[in-house]
């Protein structure tokens, strides 16, 4: 069993240090939390009256670590997901926010249990959940899930070609979301090199 402090500091530890990408829509981030974030939960880290790059600059380890566990995975109900599915979801719901639960409304929708996507883990999804495991095992739907947030990834390659460097390396070969994705998927669903690379030949 892994408690919610270890998969918050692998997580942080994937995250890295201050980063301000213009192609990134998160601007400013520090250890994984993103200038939208705080302006959203309200947080003036340097209390002085205003949100802005300094008070993600100021963000220390602990902050970050308070900052998802309490507003990434206890307030969306992420600890009430089977354990073998909490740290894939966990790290999506950091990475793109509530879209890590539509994805698994979706892939649950697709599985024969067709649910509301709308980024809430309510009871509806998680009797869905419950089911799909005793179906599947909780392996097999991580897996699932995994492949699923790879293809979701890719999507967003096709539609923002800003987005394609974190999907693409300069050699062709998978970018960091793609890794990303697969360091949740038992290694037998990973793609090979070039599948990955048939997938994004379009990009030119």
């Amino acid at each position: 069993m892994h408690a919610v402090s270890d998969i918050t500091h692998d997580i942080i530890a994937r995250e890295g240090g201050f980063v301000n990408d213009p192609d990134d829509p998160g601007g400013p981030t520090k250890h994984g939390v993103t200038l939208p974030t705080l302006r959203a939960l309200g947080l003036d880290m340097t209390e002085d009256g205003h949100i802005n790059e300094a008070d993600v600059r100021s963000l220390t380890v602990a902050d970050a670590a308070e900052i998802f566990e309490r507003d990434f995975y206890f307030k969306p109900r992420l600890n009430q997901l089977p354990e073998g599915l909490q740290a894939i979801v966990y790290d999506m719901q950091i990475h793109s926010g509530s879209c890590a639960i539509r994805i698994l409304q979706y892939l649950l929708t697709e599985l024969g249990d067709p649910l509301e996507v709308d980024g809430a883990l309510g009871p509806l999804t998680m009797s869905a959940v419950d089911r799909a495991v005793r179906s599947l095992g909780v392996e097999r739907l991580r897996d699932a899930y995994g492949i699923e947030r790879r293809r979701y990834y890719y999507r967003l390659g096709d539609a923002r070609p800003a987005s394609r460097k974190y999907v693409r390396r300069r050699d062709g070969g998978k970018g960091g979301w793609i890794l990303r994705a697969e360091e949740f998927v038992s290694p037998r669903w990973h793609l090979t090199e070039r599948a990955h690379r048939e997938r994004v030949a379009a990009w030119g």
